[in-house]
């Protein structure tokens, strides 16, 4: 007996929100089997049709009793294979969704009109499952039922009256597909298709783009019309075998409902589809923890307070902080709160006067931070001003001879020492060409003050399936910037004040390619995602390897200057921050504010919010993998944030397009088997 919830059934097209403990391996493969199954329900499930002599007027019931009995245990037979074909089918989407359904209904725009609309099609396939179970156990167990009982289920699963299966389908066709005539009413692939991209940035953590989601919804309906067809046509079968007629109109108007159904309610899904986004990345989550959803670029720009006598090797103060645009410490002019602080060994950079003398509430050791907060004595405040655990420190600037004032300036520090996390592992990231495997999930992660790229690859089957024992993330290359061989710019990029650039971008590769790997490349000050793409067979399921190649955005301002017989394209914009804080202080959502074709730079945070003292974007590292594992077509690296906040640089996923495979073939079949003649009565 099939075991599937009608609750379920409402909302399979969330299936693939499963619990990673719980491997659900619901693919475009299966829905590639469903549409196949569907024309060979339309045209091939019933070639008993042909087999069934309608009882001829005047002959005595009880001679035909022992062939009516063949003819009945056959066309059981039949139901019996399509019933097996629909568990096989069913068997692989049967999940839990019930903890599902309040989530998704709170989270997409317009919950009450698309809730109501949900629990009618909820209802409307509750209705249709209940029958097919009844159906199933007629089916299954013909010989303890009797004819009047059976003939009284095909009569109803044929009737035309409100309310019944027929009735049904066709509430159900209503509420998916557009209709003309209905003026005040969305139908639901409308409401989901409408609101889809704004509902995409509420959705994030569902493991599923929303074309997936719309894709799965179509399952849904394509093998609820398949049962409900099933059992119409099975019933004009039986009917055909107890009761006098041919049935042949009845049949062929079925056939012709079932057809317009079936193609209407794809072609609208395929429409919606077409407009949905096939993004797949990540929201933040509920608490933000370093280096396990976040991690972040740490002491590379930071604000730092320098004396002006200490900018120059003659040790003067004759000009003043805006002067110093680039430079660098020079000594630590008598010991005073330059030998308090740890120093800056780099560039110091962008220098500015604020006020002469100030309050400094320095960090605890061993923090990445300089300063807690800085309080300057005409009021203004850099950074929060809570408790100073490490005590304050009275900080004044002087004159000297008279003349100069030797001031306290804040500029921020581009220091490269061995505690700066600021490197970009440049090598490529493939996944296993040789042996079938693509690109099915990827994230950032730090190893060695190192950001690299990770992977996870699994073996690709016929029809965009995944082979779930072949899932595993690829092992980062293990290597620091010191080891023998490694090079700066080859191997790796490193992050300066003058090099800080990240281009954003959203990489898809030409159709009926998959993404096989990525990888940062400097692309002149820039640093650049770029993916690597291979063509495969969408039937067979496998790699054309000798054809893959690289795609890149590669539009940077590094590029000015183009060749006149190429063509000019928009130019690449930068994102602006302002005034930004702390990403992981954020109390609302980051959502994507940036698109492809910008770029942005990693600096200093906010002077009054932070006081310059960690840099931004911070990065994303969570995992970004549908689940079940699917086919992905391309990638891109983005920014989320809100106003104020530094936010976070992020990657994305861009899921297969699966509606280039959503057809079916309801053309008129070829006999199967042509014995309609030679069976007679005994």
């Amino acid at each position: 007996m099939i075991r599937f919830q009608a609750s379920s059934l409402l909302l399979s097209f969330l299936i693939f929100l499963v619990q990673p403990s719980h491997q659900f391996d619901i693919s475009l493969g299966d829905v590639t089997e469903i549409v196949k199954f569907t024309k060979e329900t339309v045209t091939d499930a019933l070639e008993s049709w042909e087999l069934i002599r309608p009882k001829q007027p005047n002959v005595n019931g009880e001679s035909d009793f022992p062939f009516v009995k063949r003819m009945e245990k056959r066309l059981m037979d039949r139901i019996n294979l399509v019933s097996k074909k629909l568990d096989s089918i069913e068997g692989r989407m049967e999940e839990r969704t019930e903890t599902m359904v309040s989530k998704i209904l709170r989270e997409i725009p317009e919950r009450e009109r698309l809730e109501k609309a949900m629990h009618f099609l909820y209802k409307s396939i509750g209705q249709v499952e209940s029958l097919y179970q009844s159906f199933l156990q007629y089916a299954r167990s013909p010989n303890k039922y009797e004819s009047y009982t059976m003939k009284d289920f095909a009569k109803t699963a044929v009737s035309h009256r409100l309310g019944d299966l027929r009735d049904v389908l066709e509430s159900i066709y209503r509420q998916v597909v557009p209709q003309e005539f209905d003026l005040f009413e969305q139908s639901i692939i409308q409401m989901l298709a409408n609101r889809m991209k704004e509902a995409s940035s509420q959705i994030c953590n569902l493991n599923q783009s929303p074309q997936q989601l719309l894709y799965n919804l179509y399952n849904t309906i394509a093998l609820t019309e398949i049962k409900g067809y099933t059992m119409m046509q099975f019933s004009l079968t039986l009917l055909k075998l107890y009761e006098n007629g041919s049935f042949t109109e009845e049949m062929e108007q079925l056939k012709r409902e079932y057809a317009v159904r079936t193609s209407e309610t794809l072609r609208a899904v395929k429409t919606a589809m077409a407009f949905a986004p096939r993004d797949l990345w990540k929201c933040d989550p509920a608490v933000y923890k370093s280096e396990e959803t976040y991690t972040e670029l740490k002491q590379l720009f930071q604000g730092y307070i320098v004396n002006e006598v200490d900018l120059n090797d003659a040790k003067t103060c004759k000009e003043n902080c805006g002067y110093y645009t680039f430079a660098k410490q020079e000594g630590c002019y008598q010991n005073q709160f330059c030998s308090q602080q740890k120093r800056c060994n780099g560039k110091i950079r962008n220098c500015q006067y604020v006020d002469s003398d100030m309050w400094i509430c320095p960090s605890i050791k061993n923090s990445s931070r300089r300063y807690e907060y800085i309080e300057y004595e005409n009021g203004q405040m850099f950074g929060r001003k809570n408790s100073c655990p490490a005590g304050t420190t009275k900080v004044d600037s002087w004159w000297r001879w008279l003349f100069w004032h030797c001031s306290y300036c804040f500029c921020y520090c581009d220091d490269h020492n061995t505690n700066s996390d600021r490197y970009f592992n440049l090598r490529n990231v493939l996944s296993d060409i040789g042996s079938n495997k693509v690109v099915i999930g990827v994230r950032l992660k730090k190893v060695n003050k190192i950001i690299h790229i990770q992977i996870k690859e699994g073996k690709l089957l016929p029809h965009g399936t995944i082979d779930p024992e072949s899932i595993s993330w690829k092992p980062i290359e293990d290597y620091t910037i010191l080891d023998r061989n490694v090079k700066d710019g080859t191997d790796y990029h490193t992050i300066t004040w003058d090099k800080r650039a990240v281009d954003l971008d959203d990489l898809v590769p030409p159709p009926d390619h998959l993404l096989t790997g990525l990888r940062f490349k400097l692309l002149g000050v820039h640093l650049n995602l770029e993916i690597h793409a291979t063509p495969f067979n969408f039937t067979a399921g496998t790699l054309m390897k000798e054809k893959s190649q690289w795609y890149a955005n590669d539009n940077t301002d590094a590029n000015e200057g183009f060749n006149e017989h190429i063509p000019v394209v928009e130019k690449r914009t930068e994102l602006m921050l302002e005034k930004p804080d702390i990403p992981s202080r954020l109390q609302s959502r980051a959502v994507p504010d940036s698109r492809s074709n910008q770029y942005l730079h990693f600096a200093p945070t906010d002077l009054e919010k932070d006081a310059g003292q960690s840099t931004i974007p911070f990065l994303d590292i969570q995992s970004i993998e549908p689940k079940p594992p699917v086919p992905i077509a391309g990638a891109g690296i983005f920014h989320k944030g809100q106003k104020g906040s530094g936010g976070f640089v992020a990657l994305k996923l861009i899921t297969y397009n699966f509606s280039r495979h959503l057809q079916v073939d309801l053309s008129p079949p070829k006999p199967v088997i042509g014995l309609s003649n030679e069976i007679t009565s005994s």
